[in-house]
């Protein structure tokens, strides 16, 4: 992958928290710090490169290009265990990421989980004295609302309320724009996504898997689920397809399907 040549497609990670799980249903968002660091590193060894956010956007309208193997890195919700274990990695390898984070829970605990962790235990999420050392080290921080609230389920008040209630209390502590959003759990409609552009936001992160290319819809974001279950080969076989499926038996299919087509052997 050479770095010289410009992007036409580009895929956007989504992460959650990166630290130790304690059971299946932590197990599928929480990457273990060993296997995040060994992520980090075999795409930096294949030749991928983390973007800007500002840089990603602005090449998604058209107004800019990006070298190819070009990707976003962001983290859904500010966990801790990202300050703790994923920060480092990124310091090393130089490159930025963005944080999406519930604005009204800063420094306390992800408490939309406690109805879905049958543990029935919370994880403590970043603080400000976190977000301040992390903005300085390169990361950016964005809308994911006030309370993780399911947005289409709100009405008009409410949602307008997590929207740009979230953006003021940010813009209040970064004191610089959040011009960016993620829908909780990726679930909006299209009077969700006209309420996130009233409230001001320049683009929204969806959870539609598949490659973003210049031109389409800023407002639903495609990103790729990264889960704890993710060799780093099935993460690199992920963002080489374009697909949250990963596992070889996919990426065979994948292949054969493509010679299929070259040979004009589709059905």
């Amino acid at each position: 992958m050479t770095a010289a040549l410009t992007a036409d497609r580009a895929t956007v990670l989504m992460y959650h928290r990166v630290g130790t799980a304690t059971n299946d249903w932590e197990r599928k968002y929480c990457v273990s710090p060993a296997q995040f660091a060994a992520q980090m590193r075999l795409l930096h060894a294949k030749g991928y490169r983390a973007c800007g956010i500002d840089d990603f956007v602005r090449w998604l309208g058209g107004q800019g290009t990006l070298p190819q193997g070009a990707f976003v890195l962001t983290f859904d919700d500010g966990f801790l265990g990202v300050y703790e274990h994923a920060r480092p990695v990124l310091v090393e390898l130089g490159w930025p990421a963005t944080v999406f984070l519930v604005s009204q829970l800063i420094g306390q605990r992800d408490l939309w989980t406690e109805g879905e962790n049958r543990a029935g235990q919370t994880q403590p999420l970043l603080d400000r004295a976190h977000i301040e050392r992390m903005v300085h080290e390169g990361f950016t921080f964005h809308s994911h609302t006030r309370r993780h609230a399911d947005l289409p389920t709100l009405g008009d008040e409410r949602l307008a309320d997590e929207l740009a209630g979230s953006r003021a209390d940010l813009e209040g502590l970064l004191n610089q724009p959040v011009p960016y959003l993620a829908y909780p759990y990726g679930r909006f409609d299209d009077r969700v996504r006209d309420a996130a552009i009233a409230a001001g936001y320049m683009a929204a992160f969806s959870v539609r898997p598949g490659f973003n290319r210049p031109g389409l819809d800023s407002y639903a974001v495609r990103r790729l689920d990264v889960w704890g279950t993710d060799t780093p080969a099935m993460l690199l076989r992920k963002m080489n397809l374009g697909t949250n499926d990963g596992t070889l038996g996919n990426a065979v299919r994948y292949a054969v399907l493509r010679v299929a087509a070259r040979l004009g052997m589709g059905g």
